[in-house]
C-alpha cells in the first residue's frame, strides 16, 4: 500500500475534504429545519445555528476508508470494520442527543458499550503495556480512557473551528508516524480520511459558523482519535501523550477544578480554558489559532520522540509539551 507517497496523501485528503464539504452543503437545509442549536448556558454562539454536520463527516470517513481499502489493500490488522461500525453507532447516538437531549446516563452507557466493543475487537494479543498490566486490566483501562477521551473531545467542541484546531494537528501527526512505520497502515489511512473530512466541514464552521458538528460529529471523531492513539501508544507512549495533551489537559483540569469548587459536574457551563478566554475578551479566531499552533507544536514533538527513540528525548519533549500546554492554558484563562 503506497501510503508513503505525499502526492497520494494530498489526493486522499483533498478528495475527502471535497466530499465532506459537498455533503455538509447538501445536509445543511435539512439541519436548519430539524436540528437547530439554540444558545444556552454552555454555548458561545448567540444565534440559533444548525447542528449535526457530523453526519457528513462520518459518511465521508466511511466512503473514504472503503474506497482506500478497495484501491490499496492495506494489511488487514487492525481492521477498520468494527471501528467504523462503532463510529456509525455513535453518530446515531449523537444525532439522537442533538435532537432530543438524551439523559447523561444513556450517553455514558452508549459510549461505554462502544469502547468495550472496540477494546474486544483489538488484534489478538495486542497490548500497550505487556510487562506492566495483565490483558484484562489493560482492556478495562482502554475502555475507561476511550470514554473519557470521547467526552473530552465533546466538551471541547464549543467554539467555531475548535474541534478542527485539535483534530488537524493530531491527524497530521499520526499520518507522519505512519510514514515512519510507527503505526499500522490502516491507522494512517483513517487519519488521512478523517483529516480530509474535518477540513471539508471546516469550510462551513469558520467563524461565524454556518453549521456545527453536534454530538453527531464530536462523539465519532473523539472515538476514532482514541482508537488511533491506542496504536500510537503501543508504538511510543510519549508520542500518544503529546498528541492528546491539550485536549486531555483542558478537559481534565476543568473537571478537577469543578469538583474542588463543588460545582455540579453534569450541568452545562462555560469554564473550560478556551471558553474562559472568550469570556475574558479574546475573539474566537484568536482562541482557535492558539490551540491550533499548540497542536502543531505537540505533533512535532511527538514525531521527534519517535525519530529519536531515546528516553532522554522523550523526557525533554514531554517537558516541553507540558510547558507549552501550561503556558497556553494560562494565557487562555487570562484572555491573552
Amino acid at each position: 500500500m503506497p501510503l508513503d507517497q505525499p502526492a497520494l496523501w494530498a489526493a486522499m485528503v483533498a478528495g475527502c475534504a471535497g466530499l465532506s464539504a459537498l455533503l455538509v452543503f447538501l445536509l445543511r437545509p435539512l439541519l436548519i429545519r430539524h436540528l437547530l442549536a439554540r444558545p444556552n448556558a454552555r454555548s458561545s454562539h448567540k444565534v440559533a445555528t444548525p447542528q449535526g454536520a457530523g453526519l457528513a463527516v462520518t459518511a465521508t470517513v466511511l466512503i473514504g476508508c472503503a474506497l482506500a481499502v478497495l484501491l490499496w489493500h492495506p494489511a488487514p490488522e487492525p481492521s477498520l470494520v468494527p471501528v467504523l461500525a462503532i463510529a456509525v453507532a455513535l453518530t446515531i447516538l449523537g444525532s439522537l442527543d442533538d435532537a432530543h437531549a438524551l439523559p447523561v446516563s444513556w450517553r455514558l452507557i452508549g459510549q461505554t458499550l462502544a469502547a468495550l466493543v472496540m477494546a474486544l475487537s483489538l488484534p489478538s494479543g495486542f497490548q500497550v503495556f505487556p510487562d506492566l498490566l495483565p490483558l484484562v486490566a489493560e482492556r478495562a483501562l482502554i475502555v475507561l480512557g476511550t470514554v473519557w477521551f470521547v467526552n473530552a473531545v465533546n466538551f471541547l467542541d464549543g467554539l467555531d473551528w475548535m474541534t478542527v484546531a485539535q483534530v488537524v494537528p493530531m491527524t497530521i501527526g499520526i499520518t507522519a508516524l505512519q510514514a515512519l512505520g510507527a503505526v499500522p497502515a490502516t491507522v494512517g489511512l483513517l487519519a488521512l480520511v478523517l483529516l480530509g473530512a474535518v477540513l471539508g466541514f471546516a469550510v462551513f464552521n469558520k467563524h461565524p459558523a454556518k453549521v456545527f458538528l453536534g454530538d453527531a460529529g464530536s462523539l465519532p471523531i473523539g472515538f476514532c482519535l482514541a482508537f488511533m492513539l491506542i496504536f500510537v501508544a503501543k508504538a511510543h507512549l510519549a508520542a500518544a501523550l503529546l498528541l492528546s495533551l491539550y485536549t486531555l489537559a483542558d478537559a481534565t483540569l476543568t473537571l478537577f477544578r469543578r469538583i474542588i469548587d463543588r460545582e455540579p459536574i453534569l450541568s452545562a457551563h462555560r469554564t473550560h480554558f478556551y471558553q474562559r478566554a472568550v469570556v475574558q475578551g479574546l475573539r474566537v479566531p484568536q482562541v482557535t489559532a492558539r490551540v491550533f499552533v499548540l497542536g502543531l507544536v505537540l505533533a512535532g514533538l511527538a514525531v521527534a520522540t519517535v525519530l529519536a527513540r531515546s528516553f532522554l528525548v522523550d523526557f525533554l519533549c514531554l517537558g516541553l509539551g507540558l510547558l507549552a500546554t501550561g503556558l497556553v492554558l494560562s494565557a487562555l484563562a487570562r484572555g491573552r
